[in-house]
């Protein structure tokens, strides 16, 4: 007989207008890795959040059994007592503060004067240990990379000797080798016993660590897949997710590629902001026809973003040096306005922190690049400006009651999409796409990858930054490999590979250890 740590029974959790969770039933046996799955919007961060105490008991209905007993939590405290911790997607730590320091924010190690500050960066030191950070714990958080800030966040938990370890899509901004040493540390973990619960829409790694899965679509459980074998059919976590076959992850394009060049970076120079002798992108030259996906693949750190930014009004960077060219004509564009108005566009990977203002509603989001569009005598014209909004929620098929929903209430595919639309409304000729699928599913992600072929179509250039290697090949015309700093490699999609782009990058990263000998 299966040995339950936790059952939830018909957890019903309703919002304004909305039945967020509809009788969900959740069992997680003891000491194994159970994924949660499901399209953005289909309740998953709703149930762990009502685990959690997040949403508090009386605000939903339905019973959580944890370690055989009836549990009723009010606060996250509450259930932090018992050993059940959640890591959010967005992690929770501050910048300016150590490692150590946050490690124990809120969970202050007392002495008789105050805050003991040897014991508390003697069991930070502990802590990291166990997930292999090897950092100094006086280091500020703001100096250490997105996987390390994330272990950060699970040492956080063991410090609280956590029993349940519930994880939001914690390889969101991780690169395949920083994501594939979390999950060998989950794996880890199950070993000396822990329990965990992963929320994540890359499938590839949910087969490789889960042991169950556990499907929610519409707010409803659809069934429990075991996979202790590891021979989980991805077909079915799909057809369960969206309730529907989805044949190809990618959607079919005929190229209709233009000669025409509609943006050309040459000998493109930038220097960090702050450290303003150290080179960040080192002499890049590219371009992108009509019509053309064009894809830049590479590791974290390799430069690209900040690429991206620096062309898009010098939005990134200093010393800015090179040229570029939109239509065959040099522009000169300092700043983000100028960009705007020459048909550029950049779509942000951080879509809550730069892209979208999420209390503002949908409408305001969807105009906001190009106000003098909806504006009369000066005067925003807010009748035109929701029917704008509603004319671009039909056309990318936004998921929302209404154009005054605020941003920040909708999931993450939604929130992408009115990103999108804010910028086709600004008519856009050359759109940067950073990551544009980061932390939506598989529905949502085709959706996005649809709206791209479209605006190819109408001879707009499509330049496209992803860490996702499938999505790089699946959708893009040709291929930029940046390592670096530098551009190392170009290649036809037809001649391209996963092995080829990272035959480029180790390469690359060969030739330069030579140089330095």
């Amino acid at each position: 007989m299966a040995d339950y740590i936790l059952v939830m029974k018909n957890i019903t959790k309703e919002f304004p207008g909305v039945k967020a969770l509809d009788n969900v039933n959740l069992e997680v046996e003891r000491g194994e890795i159970h994924a949660l799955v499901g399209e953005n919007g289909a309740g998953k961060s709703t149930l762990m959040n009502v685990l959690s105490g997040t949403y508090p008991y009386g605000s939903y209905t339905g019973d959580i059994i944890y370690n055989g007993e009836v549990c009723q939590f009010n606060t996250l405290k509450d259930s932090e007592k018992l050993g059940i911790v959640i890591i959010h997607q967005e992690l929770a730590l501050i910048p300016e503060l150590s490692i150590g320091e946050n490690m124990f924010l809120g969970n202050e190690r007392k002495g008789r004067f105050g805050i003991d500050w040897d014991r508390t960066f003697h069991e930070a030191r502990i802590h990291m240990d166990q997930v292999g950070l090897k950092d100094d714990e006086h280091t500020l958080i703001k100096d250490i990379g997105t996987g390390k800030q994330q272990l950060v966040e699970i040492a956080k938990a063991l410090s609280k000797n956590v029993k349940l370890l519930i994880l939001d899509e914690p390889t969101s901004s991780l690169n395949e080798e920083d994501s594939r040493m979390l999950l060998n540390l989950l794996l880890e973990f199950k070993k000396q016993g822990m329990t965990s619960i992963i929320i994540s829409h890359k499938l590839n790694e949910i087969a490789y660590v889960a042991d169950r899965i556990t499907v929610v679509r519409d707010g409803s459980t659809i069934e429990t897949i075991d996979n202790h074998d590891r021979t989980v059919d991805e077909d079915r976590i799909i057809r369960g997710m969206v309730g529907r076959e989805l044949s190809d992850r990618f959607p079919k394009r005929v190229p209709n590629i233009s000669s025409e060049i509609a943006l050309e970076v040459k000998n493109w120079t930038v220097h960090h902001p702050v450290y303003t002798e150290k080179v960040v992108d080192d002499n890049v030259s590219f371009h992108v026809r009509k019509g053309e996906i064009v894809g830049f693949s590479g590791l974290q750190g390799a430069g690209r973003t900040e690429l991206a930014m620096s062309i898009f009004g010098h939005a990134y960077g200093t010393g800015i040096s090179g040229q570029l060219f939109i239509n065959g004509k040099e522009v000169h564009l300092t700043n983000e306005r100028k960009a705007i108005e020459a048909g550029l566009a950049y779509v942000t990977e951080d879509r809550k922190g730069n892209g979208l203002i999420l209390p503002q509603t949908i409408a305001v989001n969807t105009t906001m690049a190009r106000l003098d569009k909806v504006c009369s005598g000066g005067v925003i014209d807010t009748v035109r400006e929701n029917v704008v909004a509603e004319e671009y929620r039909e056309k990318l098929k936004t998921k929302t009651p209404s154009v005054q929903q605020a941003a920040g209430n909708l999931s993450g595919g939604n929130q992408q999409k009115v990103l999108l639309a804010k910028w086709m409304f600004a008519d856009s000729d050359v759109l940067i796409l950073d990551e544009p699928t980061r932390g939506i599913d598989v529905g949502a992600k085709y959706e996005i990858y649809c709206i791209m072929n479209d605006l190819v179509a109408q001879g707009k250039s499509v330049i496209m930054i992803s860490s996702e290697m499938p999505e790089i090949l699946g959708m893009c015309d040709r291929v930029y490999v940046m390592n670096e700093g530098k551009v190392v490699a170009e290649m036809d999609i037809a001649d391209a590979s996963q092995e080829k782009i990272m035959a480029a990058i180790l390469k690359s990263e060969k030739k330069e250890e030579e140089k330095q000998v």
